[in-house]
C-alpha cells in the first residue's frame, strides 16, 4: 500500500455522519483560508496535478469533517456556485469564532444577532461562495 493509500484509508476511517464535500474553486486556498477563518485542522490532501488542483483535501473543523475538491471540467466536475445549502457551526463562542471568520475574509451576509430559538446566530459567505452560518446558545 502506498503512503496515500495508507493515508486515505485512514481518514476515510475516521469520518463519522454525514461529511460535506465541497467542490470549490482553488481547494488549497480554501482549506487555508478555513484553516484561518474557522481553526480547520488539515489531516489529508492528494497532492495538486500540474495545473495546481487537487482531486481531495480532508479537513477537521469544529470535530466534524469537511472536504474539499477542485473542479475538473474535463471529466465531468465543472465548477457550479454553491446554491440550496449552508454550513452550520454550532459553537460555545460565537463571537469568538465569528470574528475570527469575519477578520480573516468572510464576507456578513445575516450579522450575528439574538434569534427567537434562544442562540445568538449569523451567517457568512466564504471567498468561494459557501454560506456558513455560526450559532451558539445565549447565555
Amino acid at each position: 500500500m502506498t503512503e496515500f493509500d495508507e493515508a486515505a484509508m485512514q481518514a476515510r476511517a475516521e469520518v463519522r455522519g454525514v461529511a460535506p464535500y465541497l467542490n470549490v474553486g482553488g481547494a488549497v486556498k480554501a482549506s487555508e483560508f478555513y484553516q484561518k477563518a474557522f481553526g480547520a485542522e488539515e489531516v489529508g490532501r492528494v497532492p495538486v496535478d500540474d495545473q495546481g488542483r487537487t482531486m481531495h483535501i480532508h479537513l477537521y473543523i469544529n470535530g466534524g469533517s469537511v472536504m474539499l475538491g477542485d473542479p475538473y471540467p474535463e471529466h465531468g466536475y465543472p465548477l457550479e456556485a454553491p446554491q440550496a445549502f449552508s454550513l452550520h457551526l454550532q459553537v460555545d463562542d460565537a463571537d469568538a469564532w465569528w470574528n475570527r471568520a469575519v477578520e480573516a475574509g468572510a464576507e456578513i451576509v445575516t450579522p450575528l444577532q439574538p434569534m427567537f430559538w434562544g442562540d445568538r446566530w449569523g451567517q457568512l459567505r466564504d471567498p468561494f461562495g459557501v454560506l456558513w452560518s455560526i450559532g451558539a446558545p445565549i447565555r
